[in-house]
């Protein structure tokens, strides 16, 4: 039996092909695909504007950078992320305020984060945890009282949405993923959308070095030998290779989406009245992106904990992760800033009890039934 991997991209013949004809029309770099891919993406979005680089964690910086965060600032960081969503307020100098989360669905503690906020605090990035959307009324309501920006990264979230609203269009700018794990892929790459023109065209000037007007035009007929550097920017574009596997992408979208709904119903009939399993609560289905499926054990119930359980599924051929290793509890983290109380108890329960199972398009009915089956086994066999 061969190894079924936590993920895998799901890249058919058309991917290679547009990737192909990129490749011989000899303009590889950022140019028309990339800029059409943007728009594509607005478009699917409802965004006003939308800006590619080269990963999330550039559209997160970029996003900083265009509101103004500055070395004297907080922003407030759900501790339960990737490393990404931390590292870029220190980019900026500033301070990443970390807080606790919702034991239920794993994502940002409105409530702790009101808490959080002080005369230094400018912002506040909710993460949109596993592809479902926070509770986006209730960081509206903390940010609308306290004059705060909301930059959302949404490296798990597209295309989720939130009361009907896609998310992209509801804080000041989102930012979005593309790497090989996501619900679309260009390998590496990410997007910044917002409706605000000139953060748009900040983050646009400073993804490629500052380089006023649109700098990748030099070498077409369009464009001049001539640029101005207005700002020390950044090297974060996307390249045309890149955004050429996105528009293929973008438009099976819903297609992929489809097939990991299936796959997280199928999980969530399977395991919903295992005594051993609780699984994260999901406000609709459908608002959902499916990017992670989460399983967390009950304390009590089995004689073996969740780095075993990992193991025994790594046994039996099934690949798995965990979502995520709190940030706080990391050295450069606790080495840097203060940590003590008031703790994170949801943080650092759901990071000791989570296992996130394969979820991706490529899965195949009998793939599916592979790790329901492995869990149900291991559940039986060390069940108390």
């Amino acid at each position: 039996m061969s190894f079924l991997p936590f993920s895998l991209p799901d890249i058919t013949s058309k991917e290679r092909a547009a990737v192909d004809e990129t490749l011989e029309s000899g303009w590889v770099t950022t140019g028309p695909r990339t800029k059409k891919f943007e728009a594509e993406f607005a478009g699917a979005i409802g965004a006003k504007n939308a800006v590619a680089v080269n990963s999330c964690t550039a559209a997160m910086h970029l996003a900083l950078e265009a509101i103004g965060i500055g070395s004297d600032d907080e922003v407030i960081v759900p501790t339960m992320t990737f490393a990404a969503t931390g590292e870029v307020v220190r980019y900026m100098g500033a301070k990443p305020v970390m807080v606790d989360v919702l034991p239920g669905d794993h994502n940002i503690d409105p409530a702790a984060a009101e808490a959080a906020v002080t005369s230094k605090t400018k912002a506040i990035i909710p993460v949109h945890f596993g592809g479902q959307a926070c509770d986006m009324d209730a960081i509206l309501a903390v940010a609308q009282a306290h004059n705060l920006k909301i930059i959302e990264d949404a490296a798990h979230a597209f295309p989720a949405s939130f009361k009907g609203k896609k998310i992209g269009t509801i804080g000041d700018i989102t930012c979005f993923s593309f790497y090989a794990t996501k619900t679309i892929t260009t390998g590496e790459g990410g997007m910044a959308v917002t409706q605000n023109q000139e953060w748009a065209d900040r983050m646009r000037v400073m993804s490629l070095h500052g380089i006023s007007k649109d700098a990748w035009k030099r070498y077409t007929a369009e464009g001049s030998w001539y640029y101005e550097v207005v700002a020390p920017g950044f090297k974060y574009n996307m390249t045309d290779i890149a955004a050429s596997m996105g528009l293929v992408q973008l438009d099976r979208v819903y297609e992929m989406l489809e097939k990991r709904r299936r796959i997280a119903a199928a999980y969530t009939e399977a395991f919903k009245d295992e005594a051993g399993i609780q699984l994260l609560d999901v406000r609709n289905p459908d608002d959902h992106a499916w990017h992670l499926f989460v399983i967390k054990l009950v304390d009590g119930v089995l004689s073996i904990d969740r780095n075993r359980f990992i193991e025994e599924l790594k046994e039996r051929e099934i690949g798995t992760s965990v979502h995520f290793i709190p940030l706080h509890t990391h050295p450069y983290y606790k080495k840097t800033f203060d940590h003590s109380p008031p703790g994170f108890p949801s943080a650092l329960d759901a990071y000791r009890r989570s296992i996130s199972l394969p979820v991706y398009s490529k899965m195949t009915p009998s793939d599916i039934e592979r790790v329901i089956s492995a869990v149900l086994q291991i559940l039986t066999k060390f069940k108390r």
